[in-house]
């Protein structure tokens, strides 16, 4: 700092001597780093990133109602979390995937993963992959027991202790739940 400064420019021979001109300058650095220490402890080294920009490249394809507009700010924080955390599970079944050559058989029955088996239409299905309806729901079940895994792992990252992650589902479908009404 000394050298890339202007310390020594500085330096005045009738202002007093070198030596003092240096203690005083280790002095302020000590200072100003003890200041940016404490600073960094209550945020100092934090980027603020807008919320707006936040939530406008959020990746959600889930859409937030526009009842949204009236809900606190906690429930559209655990909405978009939520969110987030099911689509993070869906990219990463949908990579699988295609990593094994099923792309086409996920963009097919990833919309029944959380569909109720009642209102998934095997024929539908097996007419649109060309297999048959028992192929179909062999592969629906396969997708859905692989979800439920990566999404147990999503959740599993956001909280402290493993026996947690039960709670937290739970929370993430009600939280989702509550986010469609």
């Amino acid at each position: 700092m000394v050298l890339e400064g202007n310390l020594l420019k500085r330096a005045d021979p009738s202002r007093g001597r070198f030596r003092s001109l240096l203690l005083k300058a280790v002095q302020n650095f000590l200072t100003d780093d003890t200041i940016r220490k404490r600073a960094r402890k209550r945020g100092g080294d934090v980027k603020f990133v807008s919320w707006d920009e936040w939530m406008a490249e959020a990746p959600s394809n889930l859409a937030i109602t526009e009842q949204a507009e009236t809900w606190p700010a906690e429930k559209i924080f655990d909405v978009r979390w939520a969110a987030t955390t099911v689509e993070n599970a869906l990219r990463r079944l949908g990579e699988e995937c295609e990593a094994r050559g099923r792309r086409r058989v996920f963009d097919v029955l990833s919309d029944c993963l959380a569909a109720e088996r009642q209102d998934v239409s095997y024929p539908k299905l097996s007419k649109a992959l060309g297999v048959p309806e028992t192929a179909v729901k062999r592969l629906v079940h396969q997708l859905r027991r692989r979800y439920r895994t990566l999404l147990r792992e999503e959740v599993a990252q956001t909280v402290e202790k493993p026996e947690d992650v039960d709670e937290e589902v739970r929370y993430l479908c009600a939280v989702l739940a509550a986010g469609d009404a």
